[in-house]
């Protein structure tokens, strides 16, 4: 059930890459210990946040599958995360936007609670987790509201995620003591290693 403490929050699930590191297969889709990648953060975040969305730009009908809004990207020809995050924002009926890649099958809630209370702390529509130095952009939280910020930055042919978050400005989220939140799968060697620590943990 969704967290009384959290404003209204919609999770949006990252699934529409080209995934060229994995020969061009659809990486939430693919098997880890047992079961697709984006079942693994289906299972960890969809019962703590009030919406979920998924962005996708293939295999739209297996996604579908899940019980949740199925958007594809407004820009053709795999953009980039930030196509697929500008439309979730279009889309998003609560206040805040939670991102979340289908390839991070270790993400916990915990790392949304961490994120709200720094755009509580700060007053700022964004916060974003940095971990081993590196903004991990594609976990960020952001505010409905900065749907403007984003049309506007993609206007000018701009697509770094980093660098927009940025422009709003967002609070950076100290998350060095949970490396394994953001450990995402890009090629069959990660994926194999990630299969195994689930396994070794369930």
């Amino acid at each position: 059930m969704p967290n009384p403490a959290h404003p209204s929050i919609t999770a949006l699930i990252l699934a529409g890459g080209q995934a060229s590191r994995m020969s061009g297969r659809d990486k939430g889709l693919l098997d880890c210990a047992g079961r697709p990648l984006i079942e693994h953060v289906l299972a960890r975040i969809a019962p703590s946040v009030d919406a979920l969305l998924i962005s996708a730009n293939r295999n739209l009908d297996q996604y579908r599958h899940y019980g949740y809004p199925v958007i594809e990207d407004a820009i053709a020809d795999f953009p980039g995360p930030l196509a697929g995050i500008a439309r979730g924002l279009e889309h998003c009926t609560t206040a805040w936007l939670w991102i979340v890649p289908c390839d991070a099958p270790q993400v916990e809630m915990q790392l949304l609670t961490r994120l709200m209370e720094a755009c509580r702390a700060q007053n700022v529509s964004a916060a974003v987790p940095v971990e081993g130095r590196q903004m991990q952009a594609t976990f960020a939280v952001l505010r409905r509201d900065a749907l403007a910020s984003l049309h506007d930055y993609l206007k000018h042919g701009k697509r770094a995620v980093r660098d927009w978050l940025k422009t709003l400005p967002a609070a950076e989220v100290d998350c060095d003591d949970h490396p394994e939140w953001f450990v995402n799968l890009n090629t069959p060697e990660e994926l194999a290693a990630c299969a195994a620590r689930l396994q070794d943990n369930a």
